[in-house]
């Protein structure tokens, strides 16, 4: 199936790229999401008749990423979970409670937007990426303590 981008997707195309992707993702996530357009006559019409728009869009859009992303550079976040006295924690920290405790420093993130090399399961410090954007990534300490003993 082929496509036209209506915006810049990592590892895709940019914004205008007419690409051949499989039926699945473009059907159910592209062009649900508003991320991409069947490639056909009409529709390369409407592209270019957008396109401006689209444009100061995208721009818009990665001003705001590098805004967020500056805002995020030298944070520290702590999350603290019950683990053994080795350092093993009890399960392991994911995305979602990493955005929470971001929440709670008063940094607006999303669990889609944060992403780990590994499975964070000891105690210890790691880095994190943030993806605010195809084009804006920052990374950020998040340390894990063991909760003490009542």
């Amino acid at each position: 199936m082929e496509v036209i981008l209506l915006e810049r997707i990592r590892n895709l195309g940019d914004l205008g790229d007419k690409v051949k992707v499989k039926p699945g993702f473009g059907r159910n996530f592209l062009i649900p999401q508003g991320k991409a357009l069947p490639a056909n006559e009409a529709n390369m019409a409407v592209f270019e008749a957008r396109k401006a728009e689209l444009i100061k869009q995208a721009e818009d859009s990665l001003n705001a990423a590098k805004l967020r992303a500056h805002g995020c550079e030298g944070v520290e976040l702590s999350i603290v979970a019950m683990a053994s006295e080795e350092g093993k924690l009890y399960g392991s920290i994911h995305a979602a409670q990493i955005a929470e405790a971001a929440q709670e420093r008063g940094i607006d993130l999303n669990a889609s937007e944060i992403s780990t090399d590994d499975v964070i399961r000891q105690v210890g410090e790691y880095e994190v990426t943030l993806n605010f954007h195809a084009d804006v990534q920052t990374r950020i300490k998040l340390v894990v303590e063991a909760q003490k003993a009542a």
